[in-house]
């Protein structure tokens, strides 16, 4: 798995996104939803004493059932700022990634991929250096807009920049309840990454993969501070 260099400041983060953004691919539908594999990623932080945890948790994208899990945590390496937040996290979820002995399949972040200021969130980040097919799935819009979906689950609408660029959909995933915002991330196309958050989201608002990658890295972090 690639190792990525932590920038010396927030100039050279943004050089770095500069750079990588025009590798992402974006004209692959990616894999087809409910076949392979589909691995979530998470981190959870202890700001007290700067240290992250990332999980990664592999499913068998067809029953959800769970393939493998693995964990990794580390030191943050670089500040909170927003919209670049992916140098926060990578060091750590790439470690995770690559303790898997599984081929992690389609990649699905808590967060964001091309539904960034930059057009270049984490889903887009982690899947460039990694050549992974990835897609983000965020709890909130971030500083986008949308008109909210219908109401049943499946319903979409999409989710706009101030120019008025689609950059993602809000997407109901249990009628009734707020919608989740789907973003592509690198090698897959935001009609596909809606039909897998929708597969993920099975029972729950958020995708299986998301829950479990949440809960565990949530554990690794509580063991390792103990």
């Amino acid at each position: 798995m690639t190792e990525i260099a932590t920038p010396a400041d927030e100039a050279e983060a943004h050089a770095v996104q500069d750079e990588l953004r025009g590798l992402v691919v974006h004209d692959e539908p990616g894999p087809p939803p409910g076949t392979g594999l589909v691995t979530g990623v998470d981190v959870a932080y202890d700001d007290e004493r700067d240290m992250v945890a990332a999980a990664a948790v592999v499913l068998d994208a067809a029953t959800l059932a769970v393939v493998e899990e693995a964990t990794a945590v580390g030191r943050v390496a670089f500040p909170y700022i927003p919209g670049l937040l992916a140098f926060r996290e990578l060091p750590t979820v790439l470690a995770a990634l690559a303790a898997l002995r599984s081929d992690p399949g389609l990649v699905v972040c808590d967060g964001y991929g091309l539904a960034h200021p930059r057009r270049f969130g984490l889903a887009a980040h982690l899947g460039v250096v990694t050549g992974l097919p990835a897609l983000g799935v965020a709890k909130n819009p971030f500083t986008f807009s949308y008109e909210p979906p219908g109401a049943r689950r499946g319903d979409s609408s999409p989710l706009l920049a101030e120019n008025g660029e689609e950059v993602g959909r809000a997407l109901r995933t249990r009628e009734g309840v707020k919608p989740v915002f789907v973003s592509v991330g690198h090698r897959v196309d935001l009609a596909t990454a809606c039909a897998h958050t929708l597969r993920l989201a099975r029972d729950y608002r958020l995708p299986e993969s998301t829950r479990r990658a949440d809960a565990l890295c949530r554990r690794a972090l509580r063991e390792a501070t103990a």
